[in-house]
């Protein structure tokens, strides 16, 4: 049971450093002074985010938070 259990504690060191590399290289999404007045830039870039460098980033942190989650429960039941 402790071989398991510190099996998981490093798969959850691990997903967080993942975590916090992925958010840091993801882009700031603010949109400038322009969304003040509701303005907004339709471009060909901002609609096709989810195929793109930054939209595999957003899925790939959306996974590792659900990971996060369900590992930090898994370990806190584990602790009683």
């Amino acid at each position: 049971m402790e071989v398991l259990k510190t099996i998981l504690m490093i798969a959850f060191i691990i997903i967080c450093l993942a975590i916090i590399v992925i958010i840091l290289m993801q882009e700031g999404k603010s949109a400038g002074l322009g969304s003040l007045s509701g303005q907004t830039s339709e471009t060909y870039w901002s609609k096709n985010k989810g195929h793109s460098k930054e939209g595999m980033l957003v899925k790939i942190t959306s996974v590792l938070v659900l990971l996060f989650f369900v590992l930090a429960a898994v370990l806190n039941i584990g602790s009683f």
